[in-house]
């Protein structure tokens, strides 16, 4: 969870701790006919404009950095006295050919849907890398050990190659836009003649990658008309928290006055459970902050409330964190389990594995998988009962691995398959309690660990809050770990989590 600007009046900690429509003890809303039907439409993820346009920068180096070492070995051959400098230079230029159409804005995807109105700007950007070569050989006098067939060759093919590429690009870009794999999914957050204005104000702008999903408002019709500028109103606040679940929601934009201070942060209160953007609408709003305290759709202001966590590359770097780490562990431990398996079996009857149904990413019920600790017959797959110490459902294998936690070890696989992540949350059992209370009944604002994957470890765990949440305030406190890890997260803190956890579970004092 991002904090917001220090310039608007809202603050995380006003949400999270603000007594106003408290979430607690609330169950799921049942969505109506209209808006199920609305979200089953968006169930399917789509393409993320700022992952496209990045894989296309490292398309460009490639295609450009392949041309130009294919034509040195055609032409020079690899056998020359400069067998690297040429490679060397080629990749250098790719690279620096790629950061200036960068810095020139041309991996935006208006430029890439219009690119005969950027032609000229290419190709001015990349005759400059030649230009910046040729100075670069003059001043360093080598620039007579080089073929300027060659480099020249690279200059026109080059080009070419670029703009045909673009050009594709463009008729990609479109047919996704138009098929909907590729868009911005909006919920318009409040109704009545404000939200009227800022949907009319997010149509108008040219190549519009939003899509407005439906509009949903605590206000009965009278105040906030049923349609409004040809979108429905799908239902209240705690029906849009059930709707967010279903549909694949990239953004929610709040559309209320930032003067309207306490609605706003009881909305909020409620809305920030959720792995999405949630933007406050300035279009009509006479309050003005400096330029860069906003970001725009088109032309229309935002401020920025929350962004998702661990999103787009963010969510490649850490999955591809959990696929390395996950296959090293099931390497490295691989006779560990073996000698489990073989235990579980032999200590008492049934199956090796334990499966239990857990809260996953966004509140998707995931299975888990664990090694049986508990007899057969005794085993609670819900969680509804904490086990204790000397619990007699735990066999004596059992004792050990849940000490140890050995019986952890098959969730490698969970992460190397893509449920939980490596390092997260821990995922609790959906029906799990505390006090015969579920745990978001306990903990106010508890769903918004959901916001990214659940772990095998955690933040929680290596600070001391491992093992069974047999009280409210072990729950709290786990709760608040899971959110600090989020607000804080980088590849870094994953690294030192997971380093620090086998050195962590050397204390065994709540581990039953």
């Amino acid at each position: 969870m991002n904090e917001i600007n220090p310039a608007h009046r809202f603050s995380v900690e006003a949400i999270r701790k603000s007594e106003t429509e408290s979430a607690k003890g609330s169950k799921p809303a049942r969505l109506n006919k209209v808006a199920l039907q609305v979200a089953s439409q968006y169930r399917r993820d789509t393409m993320s404009p700022v992952m496209v346009s990045g894989i296309l920068r490292i398309v460009e180096f490639i295609l450009l950095a392949a041309l130009g070492i294919g034509l040195f070995a055609y032409h020079v051959g690899l056998t020359t006295h400069l067998f690297w400098q040429y490679p060397l230079i080629i990749a250098g230029a790719s690279l620096l050919t790629v950061v200036l159409f960068e810095l020139s804005d041309l991996y935006q995807i208006p430029a890439l849907i219009h690119p005969l109105g950027k032609l000229g700007r290419m190709l001015l950007l990349w005759s400059g890398t030649f230009a910046f070569l040729a100075v670069a050989g003059f001043f360093l006098k080598i620039s007579g050990d080089f073929s300027r067939l060659l480099f020249g060759a690279w200059y026109v093919i080059g080009f070419i190659l670029i703009f045909s590429g673009r050009m594709l690009m463009s008729r990609l870009i479109r047919r996704w836009a138009r098929n909907g794999a590729m868009e911005r999914r909006a919920v318009i957050v409040g109704g009545g003649s404000a939200a009227e204005a800022l949907i009319r104000a997010v149509e108008r702008q040219p190549d519009n990658d939003i899509r407005i999903c439906g509009i949903f408002d605590d206000r009965d019709d009278k105040r906030s008309p049923p349609i409004i500028a040809g979108y429905p109103k799908l239902g209240n606040i705690a029906e849009l928290i059930e709707f967010a679940r279903i549909a694949h929601i990239d953004m929610l934009i709040v559309s209320l006055p930032i003067t309207a201070e306490k609605r706003v942060l009881s909305l909020l209160k409620k809305l920030w459970v959720l792995p999405v953007d949630i933007r406050l609408s300035a279009h009509s709003n006479q309050l003005q902050f400096r330029p860069r305290a906003y970001s725009f759709i088109g032309s229309v202001p935002m401020l920025d409330i929350f962004d998702k966590p661990i999103n787009d590359w963010d969510s490649v770097a850490k999955r591809a964190f959990d696929i390395v780490f996950s296959l090293l562990g099931i390497i490295i431990f691989s006779p560990i389990m073996l000698a489990t398996a073989i235990a579980v079996k032999l200590d008492s009857k049934g199956p090796v594995l334990f499966r239990q149904k857990r809260h996953g990413f966004n509140n998707e019920v995931i299975e888990v998988y664990k090694f049986r600790s508990m007899y057969t017959e005794m085993s609670d797959p819900t969680a509804k009962k904490a086990v204790t110490k000397n619990d007699p459902r735990v066999t004596r294998v059992g004792r050990f691995i849940r000490k140890t936690s050995i019986d952890e070890l098959p969730q490698f696989f969970n992460s190397l398959f893509g449920s939980l992540s490596l390092v997260g949350p821990r995922p609790h059992a959906v029906a799990a309690q505390s006090h015969n209370l579920l745990y978001n009944e306990v903990v106010d604002g508890y769903f918004a660990r959901h916001r990214v994957k659940p772990g095998v470890t955690g933040w929680a765990q290596i600070n001391g809050w491992r093992g069974e949440m047999d009280t409210d305030e072990k729950i709290r406190m786990r709760t608040e770990y899971d959110l600090d890890y989020i607000e804080n997260w980088s590849l870094w803190v994953d690294l030192k989590i997971l380093v620090l956890t086998p050195i962590r579970l050397l204390d065994t004092e709540n581990a039953y």
